[in-house]
């Protein structure tokens, strides 16, 4: 094996390049793999376009990416559950384990947590890394390293899924047809909802969103959708709503169309941070508002969705860049959202 590796870095807002840097060596407790596909997050884009969310600044040169799939080449001295060969899905967070978060089971709360691509944490478009053998998820044989890259945006719309409560005989709507919305879609079905639709106002999303088994969509730019809702619900309104849009208007839109006594799963960032919502109808409707950060305890459950057929993680994939082509990959992503659903990076 090589003694170098390629890996790209963001120099600037929106410039891209690459550098060689040494192959890393995993310690004891992890194992080197060889990356073969990397999704390009919303979040990345953000960074990418911006160089910072909220409070995360980057300061180039940066590695961006933290949807990894590939396959181990070489293992540490004390792992004994994973070899040479096997194919893995890599969950990109490493907590401390020891803090109140950690101990309880909700590791993604947990303050001093290491996520790939997040300010100064370097991210993983390059070609190898080493990482905790126990944050890399042998796949099944009929499960591709494409798709385990993809586990990741998953892994958010079954915690989605979850914090709602989603269940049998429930009908739930679905704010946003981007990677996110159409992963917590798929989630939903997968927890036996009975009715999923989608909201979104781009047709190319929507039209994906009925290709990947959605009950129905709602173009927001063509009609109300909480007239919709209430129309598909002959007038009862939806039992659980998913907010992946990220916006003050889809949230508001979810307060009107949910039941009495129901629950709001809010996933999208807005670009402000705050909204201004009718909270009288909150208390009116006694809703339950949950909240999603990232995931926990997600990945084997995720994995054996797609193992078993129940998600079609492939199908949310609009475009594969190779990793040579870095910069295109990146600028097509952030300048055609309309078209490109979910991108991903080729090895």
């Amino acid at each position: 094996m090589k003694n170098t590796m390629k890996v790209a870095v963001m120099t600037g807002i929106k410039k891209m390049g690459y550098v060689d840097r040494p192959v890393p060596t995993p310690k004891p407790n992890e194992v080197l793999v060889k990356l073969e596909y990397i999704g390009i997050c919303g979040s990345d884009m953000h960074y990418y376009e911006t160089g910072a969310i909220g409070d995360y600044v980057v300061k180039p040169p940066f590695v961006l990416g933290h949807e990894p799939g590939g396959v181990v080449v070489e293992v540490g001295s004390d792992v004994s559950h994973l070899k040479v060969g096997d194919r893995v899905a890599l969950e990109p967070g490493k907590t401390c384990g020891h803090c109140e978060f950690c101990k309880t089971g909700r590791y993604n709360l947990c303050p001093d947590v290491i996520f790939f691509a997040t300010p100064p944490v370097d991210g993983v478009f390059q070609e190898y890394v080493a990482h905790e053998a126990d944050l890399c998820f042998k796949l099944p044989d009929n499960v591709s390293t494409l798709e385990g890259a993809l586990i990741e945006p998953l892994a958010v719309g079954f915690h989605a899924a979850n914090q709602g409560n989603a269940h049998a005989g429930q009908t739930a709507v679905v704010m946003g047809a981007g990677c996110i919305g159409l992963v917590s879609m798929m989630a939903l079905k997968a927890e036996g909802v009975s009715k999923v639709y989608v909201v979104d106002i781009m047709q190319k999303r929507l039209e994906k969103a009925m290709e990947l088994g959605t009950d129905g969509v709602i173009n927001g730019k063509d009609e109300d959708a909480v007239e919709a809702v209430m129309k598909l619900t002959n007038g009862a309104g939806c039992d659980l709503a998913i907010e992946t849009a990220g916006t003050e208007f889809t949230t508001r839109q979810c307060i009107h169309m949910t039941k009495k006594g129901s629950n709001i799963v809010l996933v999208g960032y807005s670009k402000t941070g705050e909204m201004n919502l009718p909270m009288s109808l909150v208390l009116d409707k006694e809703l339950t508002f949950k909240t999603v950060f990232r995931y926990r305890n997600i990945y084997p459950m995720a994995i054996e969705a797609v193992a078993s057929g129940k998600v079609n993680l492939k199908g949310i994939v609009t475009d594969i860049f190779d990793f040579d082509d870095i910069q295109k990959a990146m600028d097509k992503s952030v300048e055609d959202k309309a078209n490109i659903v979910k991108a991903v990076i080729k090895m």
